[in-house]
Parts: C-alpha cells; structure tokens; sequence
C-alpha cells in the first residue's frame, strides 16, 4: 500500500473549485431570470421556465446554458430544461444549445472530480454512492461511460464528478458524454416541441416513449455485463 503520510489537499484546485461554486450561487441570486428559471427547474416547472426563456428573447439561450452549469452543483431534473428549450426554440437549435450546455457542466463536474480533495466529495455525495460510482467507472471503461449516460435515473452529475476523480482522460470522457447523452436529452427536446398538443395517440410520441424504454433496458444489460 502506497504510504500517504505526506499528503497534501490540492488547496489551490480546492479554491478555484470552491470560487467557482460561489460565483454560480452570486449568478443564481443577482440574475431575476436565472433566479426564477432555476426555482422554476428545482420544481419541475417547465411552462415558468419557458416563460423566463421568452422573457429573455436573445438572451434565452444564456439562460440555459446558465441552468446548465448549475446543474454541476446543484442537482434537478435536467429534462425539464431540455423540454423548455425545444418548447421555445424547435428541435434542432434547442438539441443543440442543450447538448452544448451539457457537455460545458459535464466539464466543470469533471474538474470537480479530479482536483477537489476526496473527503469534500466523499461528505458531499456520500462515501459509498461516490466510491461505487468511481470503482465501476475505472472497471468498465469507455462501454460503461457510454451506459451510465443513456439511463436517466443515474445523475448526470455524479457520472461526471466519478470519471474526473477517476482520472478519465478528457477526450473520452467528452465524446462518450456527447454520443451516451444525447438519445435521452433528444427525447426530452421532441416532447417539449410537443408540449402544446401532446397527445398519447400520437405515433411520435409513442414511439419516443418505445425508444426511452429501449435505452434502459439497453444501458441496464451493458451495465450488468460490466
């Protein structure tokens, strides 16, 4: 067993990491738009976020991007976000603001990860959650990162934080995030575009609902074979 006696926190990483959580939460409280689409996204409220994004007109698109990197620190149900985009901008430019968005707190989570000391994460997400999420990573390398992102019930976030801590070299870890995240998060953008007539009868729908199914059971079997 290596010897950590002489250990030392990363407190310059620490620090930066620590800052950048407290301009988020500065952003969060200055920001009246950011303020109440992110109350509006903790509550699931999809009409109060697209009704912020309309108030921002060409500035909507930050604000997405902003609810994005909150996300980093602050966990809610992303698809809210996803379907109030493509509600308010269609599907194609609001897939890809929101894969953008996801890809930037994807980063900032994997910076988390790799520089912030382990007891701050071990304290914050729960030791056992954090270590089981970091040991499957380092096993079951790029299938598994690929697996975790198409489940939507893993957090996004905490996927991210355990391949930084796990030393994921950056590369894989964008493209896998970019090619495993990006059925769900179309998904969610399809039934935001769909939000006005959303009918049940509809075969689009259904058969997003099919191909939401088809992800689970596929990410589930590429996660028990790792």
């Amino acid at each position: 067993m290596a010897d950590d006696s002489g250990w030392r926190p990363p407190l310059a990483e620490i620090g930066v990491t620590l800052a950048g959580i407290a301009v988020l939460a500065v952003l969060v409280v200055a920001v009246p738009a950011l303020h109440e689409g992110f109350q509006a996204a903790i509550r699931g409220d999809s009409a109060e976020v697209h009704r912020q994004l309309e108030s921002l007109g060409v500035a909507g698109p930050l604000l997405i991007l902003g609810l994005a990197l909150i996300h980093a620190v602050v966990f809610y149900p992303a698809e809210i976000v996803d379907a109030a985009a493509g509600f308010a901008y269609g599907f194609f430019p609001a897939l890809a603001l929101v894969m953008t968005g996801w890809l930037f707190s994807g980063f900032l989570c994997y910076a988390i990860g790799r520089s912030v000391a382990r007891p701050l994460l071990d304290r914050w997400l729960g030791p056992h959650r954090f270590e089981r999420a970091e040991a499957m990573i380092e096993r079951g390398g790029v299938a598994l990162l690929i697996a975790v992102r198409m489940i939507p019930i893993v957090p996004f976030s905490l996927v991210s934080y355990a391949a930084g801590a796990a030393r994921v070299p950056p590369w894989p870890f964008a493209w896998t995030t970019a090619v495993g995240y990006l059925p769900i998060t179309a998904l969610s953008v399809y039934f935001g575009t769909r939000l006005e007539g959303l009918s049940f009868t509809d075969p689009l729908v259904l058969g997003s609902a099919g191909a939401l199914l088809a992800l689970l059971l596929a990410g589930q079997w590429i996660l028990r074979r790792q």
